[in-house]
């Protein structure tokens, strides 16, 4: 395929890289110029065949293409599809941001109705940011999900985006965007605020930050993420994150009253246990694979059941697909 990337940091460098080592003519663009330099000299050291080209401009990066992968923070996100609209682009598009309900209001709102569109985001990523981090094998095995809206996303354009996906090595799950940003408020945007929690408190005490271990380093290491990113994914999901955030206050509430028992030990083995089964249950086992069809209900089904697909048929009628072991 020709393909332009549009944002050239950690996800969209990674992007780039991992598409043009699999064998598809990219072109990248970065508003950035010194970000477009170290991408351009990136390129010119890479493997002959797996190198791609940066652009100075949108229109430029756009102009074969017959995808765009929109990869800046949300944002951003607006002034890009304003400026790809400019274009007279006519292709297929998708974005890696970390939500998802936004960027569907935005595309309607400023997308020409000649392009189509399909939600995605892998959930891949370091708390190291920009093109110097990007790595091509940075989505494999992880799990990459992309909207299919009954009645509104071209099951086709679906299928073709989890074929191209699937075959960088990652796991397509299918979910509309509100179960996206409802999943990944939990598992993603409130560990953050967490880990940012964490982190500053711990601060306060020199002896502490000497003390710290493997805990510490494990339970903080995204506070290093850029906080306008941060602040960015998780304001833009604020009605997904405030109560998923409640939930997890509520829950730490109550290991708080457990240290005020008369048997604090007892007590907080009984309010440890159910995070300790949890955790000891993740990540989710994958079953055997499975032949789907490749309907809408069907995919969409699977991905509430926490499944994923492997691969796509040729004549886009199945999927391989694989459920979590029970």
């Amino acid at each position: 395929m020709d393909i332009a990337v549009l944002g050239l940091g950690l996800i969209g460098g990674s992007v780039l890289r991992a598409l043009a080592g699999a064998g598809h003519a990219v072109l990248g663009y970065d508003a950035d110029p010194a970000t477009r330099a170290t991408a351009r000299t990136a390129a010119a050291k890479a493997p002959a065949r797996a190198r791609w080209q940066v652009t100075p401009t949108v229109r430029d990066a756009v102009a074969k293409a017959e995808l765009v992968v929109i990869a800046v923070p949300l944002p951003a996100v607006e002034g890009v599809l304003i400026e790809l609209g400019g274009t007279g682009y006519r292709g297929l598009v998708t974005d890696v941001t970390s939500v998802k309900g936004p960027v569907r209001e935005l595309v309607e709102r400023r997308l020409p109705r000649l392009a189509g569109f399909v939600g995605g985001h892998p959930m891949a990523g370091r708390e190291t940011s920009g093109f110097a981090s990007a790595d091509a094998d940075l989505f494999t095995g992880c799990s990459w999900v992309l909207c299919l809206e009954p009645e509104e996303t071209s099951l086709p354009d679906f299928l073709h985006l989890a074929a191209l996906f699937t075959g960088i090595g990652a796991r397509v799950v299918p979910a509309t965007a509100a179960e996206h940003d409802r999943a990944v408020a939990a598992v993603s945007h409130v560990p953050h605020l967490l880990a940012s929690a964490l982190a500053a408190t711990a601060a306060a005490d020199p002896l502490a930050g000497t003390l710290g271990a493997g805990s510490f380093r494990d339970g903080t290491r995204v506070a290093g993420t850029r906080p306008e990113l941060v602040a960015a994914m998780c304001g833009g999901n604020a009605a997904a994150v405030g109560p998923a955030l409640d939930a997890v206050l509520d829950a730490l509430a109550g290991a708080r009253e457990a240290l005020d028992e008369r048997d604090p030990i007892g007590s907080l083995t009984r309010w440890l246990a159910p995070g300790a089964a949890a955790r000891a249950a993740w990540p989710p086992r994958p079953g055997k694979s499975l032949e789907l069809p490749a309907r809408s209900d069907a995919l969409l089904r699977l991905g509430r059941a926490g499944g994923w697909i492997t691969a796509v048929a040729e004549d886009r009628q199945t999927v391989t697909a694989v459920r979590p072991n029970s």
